[in-house]
């Protein structure tokens, strides 16, 4: 009985020397170890939620092409303000830019149901995937596939009640919009529809004061121009009740004052006395 509870002892004691060591083993310790967690992705918005976003990366080792406001999520700088930009292509009244000094972010391969609804059902391509009744007229009428998809639509406000889907989306190519003669325009050229009727808006926009753009200063410079659906949602404006047509962001805080600086209070004094 001693023997054997000697033998037991001996045992015990090889079998622990044996996992300490495998313990301190480096190769052991790796292939023992948990497998490290991908790092989660930063994405943040540009304009509006859901429309415009960009995910951020390296352009170069410690040179990010974007950074995010850690407080609402949007896009504050842009290591590079033409990543991801195609030329805009012709426009009405900007023949004067130079060539590839207007630049858009297409949003084509961005929009979750162009795949779906332009692509592999509406595309105007052989009778089996067009849509199975056309639109007789311009006469409003209830689309419940595509209010069940777009919950907007069901109470569409655009316009006020007086349009609705085919006043902006081609009638056989789900995947294009239209204009007034009935061509297609691309989802990634969406102010040659808007202009249709904002044509005030579109004038101002071409003009550099209403939307939003990044790039050089100067005015003939090369830019990125924000095209209008990255800042309006055309399927909820003049939806008050509910969004004012744009979603409200808390700003942000306010810049810090340079060392030894108590207040801005010189900020309420103009440059130029008068």
């Amino acid at each position: 009985m001693k023997k054997l509870a000697f033998h037991t002892m001996i045992l015990a004691f090889c079998c622990g020397v044996m996992t300490s060591a495998q313990a301190q083993d480096p190769k052991t310790a790796a292939a023992q170890a948990p497998a490290a967690q991908p790092a989660q992705e930063t994405v943040c918005f540009e304009s509006r939620k859901g429309a415009s976003e960009v995910t951020k990366r390296d352009i170069k080792p410690g040179w990010p092409n974007v950074k995010c406001s850690p407080k609402t999520g949007a896009a504050l700088w842009y290591g590079d303000p033409y990543d991801g930009t195609v030329p805009m292509g012709k426009m009405p009244g900007l023949e004067n830019i130079p060539a590839g000094h207007a630049l858009v972010k297409p949003r084509s391969g961005t929009l979750a149901l162009m795949p779906m609804c332009g692509v592999s059902c509406h595309n105007g391509v052989g009778p089996q995937f067009s849509p199975p009744t056309l639109p007789k007229g311009r006469k409003p009428v209830p689309l419940p596939t595509m209010e069940a998809m777009v919950p907007d639509l069901k109470d569409l406000q655009h316009g006020r009640g007086r349009i609705w889907c085919m006043d902006c989306h081609h009638t056989t190519q789900r995947n294009k919009l239209v204009d007034h003669f009935g061509d297609p325009i691309s989802f990634d050229q969406p102010q040659l529809l808007c202009g249709k009727c904002h044509g005030d808006k579109l004038r101002d926009w071409r003009d550099g004061i209403h939307g939003k753009r990044i790039g050089e200063f100067t005015s003939t410079g090369k830019k990125r121009w924000f095209t209008c659906t990255e800042c309006h949602n055309p399927h909820n404006v003049q939806d008050g009740a509910r969004n004012r047509g744009f979603v409200q962001l808390q700003p942000e805080p306010s810049p810090q004052l340079p060392r030894g600086m108590k207040d801005a209070s010189h900020e309420k004094l103009h440059p130029i006395p008068h």
